[in-house]
C-alpha cells in the first residue's frame, strides 16, 4: 500500500478513525497507573485473510502497577477480528461491490481491552480518513470538526485539506 505524507499535529484538536487501510499498524498504550508485563507486545496489524481485512494481535493485558507482579493469566484476545459486516442496501449492484471491496481493504475499530487506549499511527496509507474535533474549551469558531483523507491526485499523495481551526479566541 501507498504511505501518505507524515501529517502534522494540529493544535488543540482530538482525532479519531473509523476504518484503517490493510498494512496499517496501531499500538495500545497501557493507561496511567497501568502497565503490561516485560515482553508483552502491544501492536496489531492491519491484514488481508479469505473473509476479509482482520486486525492481527497477540494476547496481553495491562496491569494494575501495584500488582504488577500477579500470576493473573493474560488475557487472550482473539486473533483475529470477524470484519464488522455493513448494513446490505437496496442500492443498485455497483454500490454493493464498491461497500465489498472497501470492506476487504479496511479494518474496523480495533477491539477495546480494559485499562489500555489505542495511539494513532504515525504512518497512515492511501485511502485512509481522520477524523478531527476540537477539544472542550477550544471550539469557540466554527467548524469544530472536519476530515482529512489521504488520496493519490495525479500520482502525488496527498492529504485533503481541513477547514477548521482550534481556539480559545473568541474574536
Amino acid at each position: 500500500a501507498d504511505k501518505c505524507p507524515v501529517l502534522s499535529a494540529i493544535e488543540f484538536a482530538d482525532v479519531t478513525a473509523e476504518r484503517y487501510p490493510l498494512q496499517t499498524k496501531l499500538y495500545y498504550k497501557c493507561d496511567p497507573g497501568y502497565d503490561r508485563k516485560a515482553g508483552a507486545y502491544l501492536g496489531i496489524q492491519c491484514e488481508s485473510k479469505q473473509q476479509g481485512a482482520v486486525w492481527k494481535y497477540k494476547p496481553f493485558k495491562c496491569f494494575d502497577e501495584k500488582n504488577l507482579s500477579s500470576t493473573d493469566p493474560m488475557m487472550e484476545l482473539e486473533l483475529t477480528q470477524k470484519p464488522e459486516r455493513e448494513p446490505r442496501s437496496s442500492a443498485p449492484q455497483k454500490q454493493e461491490n464498491l461497500s465489498e471491496s472497501r470492506q476487504k481493504n479496511f479494518c474496523g475499530p480495533p477491539k477495546a481491552v480494559p485499562h489500555a487506549s489505542i495511539r494513532l499511527p504515525q504512518r497512515h496509507y492511501v485511502g485512509q480518513v481522520l477524523h478531527f474535533k476540537c477539544q472542550t474549551g477550544y471550539d469557540k469558531r466554527p467548524p469544530t470538526s472536519g476530515n482529512r483523507t489521504c488520496k493519490e491526485v495525479n500520482g502525488e499523495i496527498i492529504w485533503t485539506p481541513l477547514d477548521m481551526r482550534c481556539t480559545n479566541d473568541s474574536n
